[in-house]
């Protein structure tokens, strides 16, 4: 995998063996042509200024070099994903009828190279449903601006410096609560202002940001303003080696939201912390995430924890064994003034599954896997999730934190299980496939609102140029 351009976010690995991505910021340049990234920004392809790498159709418009020493340089390229779904109980049923339809997302970009220290980046989207009957913000949004941004590296403070302001997304570790939002049709990106200085195992970053809000009246109409922000400072450390330990605190405004037991404007204050690492055949990553503030009237008290953790065996397709355990808060006295009800922020779809049954709100979930990778290139997944909301007197939580009609106060607390088989093959570089398939058993808390047993089936193309 190529390094980044040490520009400033997180470096977003490609995607794990159980569909989501992590961060990693110490990625080491591979030899040859560079690989083609989640973020198209990080890509380096200074390295065809070295006429012993391999040329591919295509490559004098991948580096068209107009100054010296080989680092300033303009760059294009393309990304076009395809994916098939089907689900026949969206909601498990409750409200949404079976769908079946074609999600398309393509974006064309252009990157200036102004040496090591400058990179000016854009990329446009058009993003589309065929056949869908529920069309909502994440779904489409046709010939608009995705990334627009100037980013700068450099010396300072004893360390080395990065800044970046404009359009842009952010990737935190597993993406549990921040994340480039890669499941849906369209990716959630942020107007901000970041910065981050790091000095030996310290790193500190900081940052102001307005949330997109995607619009589809007309071509290039997505805006962000004062009525939602998300700023940030955290602090991250390698301990006991390369384990990440990290910390930040973070506000998040929302105007005019609604909860079963609070409306009003939103004032969240959240405080994060997360140790993650390996040693041996081992590996764990634990986030626990505590919320405080207000919505409205109602005072917020709020908290979540996501644990996963594995062991890889020394043994033919190199298996992983893996589990995952997930909780968050829900209200558990309607009417007190006091919200329980966790807000996930920005999550990944991918976290749990494509299927879109199990949001990360009044939630406990445990999931064992097994990862096979029979090849290099070929990766297997299975895996069975229990599921339970922590308390019934608030609701069962579909992606990303929608209440499921009927639900609150009544019924047990098992929400039911599911049975999840994904398959990533990279089929050639630049272009890859993935396969899933998700069968929800509903619990009696979903039957007694209406719901039903819920079956998904995915099937994906993505290729890069």
């Amino acid at each position: 995998m190529v390094a980044a351009l040490l520009v400033a976010a997180p470096v977003v690995a490609q995607d794990t063996t159980d569909g989501t991505a992590s961060t990693n910021e110490s990625v080491v340049p591979a030899p040859g042509r560079p690989s083609i990234l989640p973020n198209r920004w990080q890509e380096d392809w200074s390295v065809l200024a070295d006429p012993a790498v391999p040329r591919k159709p295509g490559d004098a418009l991948k580096y068209v070099p107009f100054g010296p020493g080989g680092t300033h340089y303009l760059t294009f390229g393309a990304t076009l994903r395809e994916r098939l779904e089907s689900n026949d109980a969206p909601a498990f049923g409750i409200g949404a009828a079976r769908d079946t339809y074609l999600l398309q997302r393509a974006q064309v970009h252009a990157g200036l190279h102004w040496g090591m220290p400058w990179l000016a980046f854009v990329q446009l989207e058009d993003a589309r449903p065929f056949g869908k009957a529920r069309v909502g913000p994440v779904d489409r949004n046709r010939a608009d601006l995705r990334l627009a941004f100037v980013a700068w590296q450099g010396e300072a403070f004893g360390g080395i410096a990065k800044a970046r302001i404009g359009r842009q997304d952010f990737a935190l570790d597993l993406q549990r609560f921040v994340s480039l939002r890669d499941g849906p049709n369209v990716r959630q990106s942020f107007d901000a202002a970041w910065a981050d200085v790091e000095h030996g195992p310290w790193r500190i970053i900081g940052f102001l940001s307005h949330p997109v809000q995607y619009r589809d009246v007309r071509a290039f109409d997505d805006t962000s303003g004062s009525s939602q922000r998300f700023h940030m400072i955290r602090v991250e450390r390698h301990v006991l080696g390369r384990n990440e330990l990290s910390y930040y605190h973070a506000w998040y405004d929302d105007d005019g939201t609604r909860y079963l037991d609070a409306h009003g404007n939103e004032r969240r204050q959240v405080d994060d912390l997360r140790l993650a690492g390996t040693r041996g055949p081992l590996d764990w990553d634990a986030e626990g995430m505590r919320q405080g503030g207000r919505v409205g009237r109602s005072t917020v008290d709020a908290w979540a924890l996501g644990v996963r953790a594995g062991v890889t065996l020394d043994a033919a397709w190199t298996p992983r064994l893996g589990v995952q355990f997930d909780t968050a808060s829900g209200d558990r006295r309607p009417g007190d003034g006091r919200l329980g009800t966790f807000n996930p922020l920005f999550p990944n779809g991918y976290y749990f599954s494509l299927a879109g049954y199990t949001g990360y709100a009044n939630l406990i979930h445990i999931k064992p896997s097994i990862t096979l990778k029979p090849t290099t290139s070929l990766t297997l997944m299975i895996a069975r999730g229990l599921q339970w909301r922590r308390t019934a007197a608030d609701a069962i939580y579909v992606q990303p934190d929608n209440p499921l009609p009927g639900t609150a106060g009544t019924g047990s607390r098992w929400t039911g299980h599911y049975d999840q088989c994904r398959v990533d093959w990279t089929w050639h570089p630049g272009l890859t496939l993935s396969v899933e398939a998700t069968r929800f058993h509903a619990g009696r808390a979903v039957r007694d609102a209406g719901g039903h047993d819920g079956h998904y089936g995915g099937v994906q193309v993505a290729w890069g140029w």
